[in-house]
């Protein structure tokens, strides 16, 4: 665990390549996001689609700064496995949450928010809000 004291970010989809794009993309809107400790958990194990217990811990685990970990999922066996992992209480660091919020406006607002230093319900917040962004 590092002293910087940022909140984690983990992207947990059902495919690995989509996982990847999406922190991709929202530490690229954070102007490189390199401070921010943001992980993709997708897919499984040997490479298809699919979540796992595993990839995600080991996910939450890399980025815990110890400012809490927030975690954003994509479809319904993901959130699933999240609230399994949180459920068995050991698998994933302290302060660590999932967060409701649609995936990719989710993540890049949590990053964004995050990047500024926020904490732990802030980054829950912005994330969450991103349920609210009208496209017309």
């Amino acid at each position: 665990m590092s002293d910087d004291g940022k909140v984690g970010i983990v992207l947990v989809s059902h495919s690995a390549e989509v996982a990847a794009s999406v922190a991709e993309l929202a530490r690229g809107l954070t102007g490189g996001g390199t401070d921010v400790p943001v992980a993709p958990a997708g897919g499984t194990e040997g490479g298809g689609l699919g979540t796992s217990a595993e990839l995600i811990a080991a996910a939450a685990a890399s980025v815990d700064r110890g400012a809490g970990v927030a975690v954003l999922t994509d479809l319904g066996s993901a959130v699933l496995t999240v609230k399994a992992l949180l459920a068995e209480g050991d698998e994933l660091p302290d302060g660590t949450r999932l967060v409701d919020a649609p995936f990719v406006e989710g993540a890049v607002a949590a990053v964004v928010t995050a990047a500024a230093g926020a904490d732990l319900a802030a980054v829950e917040a912005a994330a969450a809000e991103a349920y609210t962004y009208r496209k017309v």
